[in-house]
């Protein structure tokens, strides 16, 4: 399994409990210019989607099921688009076939001296109510690590994401997560993929925002371990 996070983060948005996945053998990326890896954003989901289909082929990763986040999800819809034999299978956290992005993220994000303000306001946006806040400020200052042009770049990557007329073609097995009080994606927006995607299966998390994978980890590790044995096996 690879996981590939969303807008503006990195490996560390995926919980320990998801990363070690007991069993598994799963690879989390860090795209160009988030966390570890170097060089500059992309500036759009496609870009995104062919550096990790580049990482597919470098490491001789075979038919891989793609677990994205946000972004990550549409770059995985994207390549299951694209290149479906290249997969196993999708796992889709809080995910859309198109992602509109709030206009008011997008105007901070554009200056540079409201950086600060777009970073807390998208963390704000993710997280449910009841989030410690001490996984709140650590995911801030995580974001904030973020080169303010990068982030820019994936909201605007996300907004003109759209992928509606072509998404009931994927027939891939498919694994839809949504949190229930996700306000970043709704989960309106998670029941229509698994509507389009007939090989799928949705599971509503209870207490849970837009970061399932780290509100909610013991919960998506099961989710994801149950799917990834439920597959048959590779010829």
């Amino acid at each position: 399994m690879i996981l590939i996070h969303g807008a503006g983060g990195s490996f560390l948005s995926w919980h320990p409990n998801i990363r070690r996945l007991e069993g598994e053998t799963v690879y989390t990326l860090d795209l160009p210019g988030h966390g570890e890896s170097q060089g500059a954003g992309r500036g759009s989901v496609r870009e995104y989607a062919s550096d990790v289909l580049q990482f597919m082929e470098e490491n001789r990763i075979r038919k891989p099921v793609l677990a994205g986040h946000s972004m990550g999800s549409a770059i995985a819809l994207t390549i299951a688009l694209d290149a479906p034999e290249k997969l196993s299978g999708l796992a889709l956290l809080g995910a859309g076939a198109k992602l509109r992005v709030s206009p008011l993220i997008l105007e901070k994000a554009r200056n540079p001296a409201t950086f600060a303000d777009a970073a807390a306001l998208i963390n704000d946006y993710s997280f449910s109510p009841e989030v410690s806040k001490d996984l709140l400020r650590l995911s801030n200052q995580n974001m904030l690590k973020t080169d303010p042009q990068t982030l820019l770049g994936d909201f605007l990557a996300c907004d003109s994401f759209d992928v509606m007329d072509r998404v009931d073609s994927i027939r891939l097995p498919a694994l839809i997560l949504c949190g229930a009080l996700d306000v970043m994606t709704p989960p309106k927006y998670s029941i229509l993929l698994a509507e389009k995607i007939k090989n799928s299966r949705f599971h509503l998390i209870e207490n849970a925002g837009h970061m399932i994978a780290l509100e909610q980890p013991q919960a998506v590790a099961g989710l994801l371990k149950d799917f990834l044995d439920g597959l048959p096996p590779l010829d």
